[in-house]
């Protein structure tokens, strides 16, 4: 499956199962976007099956070498399932997951993570990166485990500056030096609105939010 292709039929499930909306949102940040990204919509088996695979694709063609897969908590959680799920039985991939806790358990297995045990180079697995702020402190866990954070993966990049110049994702890369993979970014949801009759009357917007704020 070429990326394009996966590309466009991540988009086309994310509009189908409402994680993708087009309109007028409010973010934190203030400005009123001309979309919406919500993975706590894929929230049925068959939607989860085609995430994990459509992740899994994108890190296989990104060829990065890894040990190990994170999620954290709350949506990287069955997100890091459904794509250690998609790379074992598509990709022969078996890596050990783990994730972690918002808040530390005092009884049974306590501490903070659950899964496997931090160990060699881990993908963090998420939906979006928006300041940044849960992937450091995801990677701050790492770094006192002995580990390294070898890469991230989320599933849409907004591509939009954020108190500076650069974007969320480019902050990131250029502080830490790891790579960002994104399934999809702003840029492919507007090629994907240019060319459908459905979502077309969304184009202006989309462009004018994109002269605005986009990098």
């Amino acid at each position: 499956m070429s990326i394009n292709n996966y590309k466009n039929a991540f988009i086309q499930i994310a509009i189908q199962h409402e994680v993708l909306s087009f309109g007028e949102f409010t973010l934190k940040s203030g400005r009123v976007s001309p979309y919406f990204f919500n993975a706590g919509r894929f929230h049925t088996g068959s939607a989860m099956a085609a995430l994990g695979h459509y992740y899994a694709q994108a890190l296989v063609d990104a060829d990065v070498s890894i040990d190990m897969l994170f999620g954290p908590a709350y949506k990287g959680i069955p997100l890091v399932t459904a794509l250690a799920i998609a790379l074992a039985e598509r990709h022969g991939k078996d890596y050990p997951i783990v994730y972690n806790r918002k808040e530390v358990k005092n009884h049974g297995e306590g501490g903070v993570l659950v899964g496997a045990p931090l160990n060699g180079r881990i993908l963090i697995v998420d939906d979006v990166i928006t300041a940044g702020t849960a992937i450091r402190e995801v990677m701050a866990i790492i770094d006192q485990a002995g580990s390294e954070t070898a890469a991230v993966i989320v599933g849409l990049d907004r591509q939009e500056r954020g108190k500076g110049g650069l974007s969320a994702i480019q902050e990131l890369e250029q502080q830490h030096g790891i790579p960002v993979i994104s399934l999809i970014g702003f840029n492919d949801i507007i090629t994907y609105v240019e060319s459908s009759i459905e979502s077309k009357q969304h184009l202006p917007s989309m462009l004018e939010y994109r002269k605005r704020y986009g990098v």
